[in-house]
């Protein structure tokens, strides 16, 4: 069992553990659990076919009352329409501050249930049990959560940091491929930008059945990385931003396709790759850090080159990141590979990133 502790700037403090068979095994965990009268777990229709059922009973057996919403698969349920109508869930339910929401689900699952829980009563607690990679080693840790508007991503959100943080590696075993490589994405980012022991562990592996049994290692490292991080800036105004290599250009690719194109992990894929083109451009990057992201790239079947996107849309989703500064855009490059730092860019020049 791999065990950290984050302890952010306001001294809230959470487990973040990771360990395969945790699912089966919530027990463990009752301490935490036990504390509540009332439980709410927020789960999407596909997760909750496979986990739902096994979750709440173990959840019952501790003694606590135990309700659930299911909402729909995908990017489409993280909006405003779907927060309300979980508000009023909650309300039925008779939700009080002494109770907690259980997050069961991927990061469209954490996000929306996180941002629920951050605002409803001013802040009630959650815990959460993230099933995909991409929950498991980025969006599960650090806090943050939100919801979409019809013109960009996560523009509506908060930081409320989580309860405690279970990660069972044996829930990707049920995930499509496609899921695999969207995860990945954001596991190579953890690479480019801290560890370049793991960008090179990460080229050497052959077969998919090798990664995934190394998996429970290859997350507990990420989380690792991002709780150092998120302890030293937990509400990003400094070196959290390193987070973002390749996500500024990623949320324009996922939010022009509607969500529909590109998963997250391709998006960001995406824009780590097209950033990099721009920083070995200016001289901030080695040639050959270019190629190896590349080739990694190619390697988890993760897209790089850019779409064909009409630049006047593109310009009304980029400017309205909230990375920017009043017109200048905190732009994460690598110099290297495990080596991150910021560079300002003015929104000028910030547009030909895409053209």
């Amino acid at each position: 069992m791999k065990e950290l502790v984050c302890t952010t700037e306001n001294a809230h403090s959470y487990k973040i553990v990771v360990e395969k068979g945790l699912k089966d095994r919530l027990h463990e965990f009752g301490e935490v659990f036990a504390s509540y009268k009332k439980l709410v777990i927020i789960s999407d229709k596909n997760v909750a076919k496979l986990y739902l059922s096994g979750i709440k009973k173990q959840l019952k057996r501790m003694g606590c009352e135990v309700a659930t919403i299911v909402v729909p698969a995908g990017e489409d349920s993280k909006c405003l329409s779907q927060v309300e109508s979980i508000y009023y869930q909650f309300m039925d339910l008779g939700m009080t501050r002494s109770d907690a929401v259980v997050a069961l689900g991927g990061g469209v699952v954490g996000d929306l249930a996180g941002f629920c829980a951050a605002t409803y009563l001013r802040g009630i607690d959650f815990i959460q049990i993230p099933t995909s990679l991409l929950a498991q080693v980025d969006s599960s840790v650090g806090g943050k959560v939100g919801v979409d508007l019809g013109f960009g991503k996560n523009l509506v959100g908060a930081f409320h940091q989580p309860r405690i943080v279970i990660i069972d590696p044996d829930f990707l075993e049920t995930l499509d491929d496609h899921y695999i490589a969207d995860g990945m994405g954001e596991v190579i980012k953890y690479g480019c930008i801290s560890s370049a022991k793991l960008f090179v562990r990460l080229m050497g592996y052959e077969y998919q059945e090798d990664l995934l049994e190394d998996m429970e290692e290859i997350i507990a490292k990420c989380v690792l990385i991002k709780k150092n991080v998120v302890e030293s800036d937990e509400k990003e105004s400094g070196i959290r931003r390193v987070l973002n290599f390749g996500h500024t250009i990623g949320h324009v690719v996922e939010s022009y396709f509607e969500f529909k194109e590109y998963s997250h992990g391709e998006a960001v894929a995406i824009g780590m790759y097209q950033i990099t083109k721009m920083s070995v451009r200016e001289g901030l990057t080695a040639p050959e850090t270019l190629d190896n992201l590349r080739m990694i790239l190619e390697t988890y079947g993760l897209p790089y080159e850019m779409p064909d996107m009409d630049i006047k849309r593109v310009q009304s989703i980029l400017f309205s990141d909230k990375k920017f500064e009043n017109d200048i855009l905190n732009l994460c490059v690598i110099p290297k590979i495990g080596k991150a730092e910021i560079v300002k860019l003015h929104k000028d020049k910030a547009i030909q990133l895409f053209e």
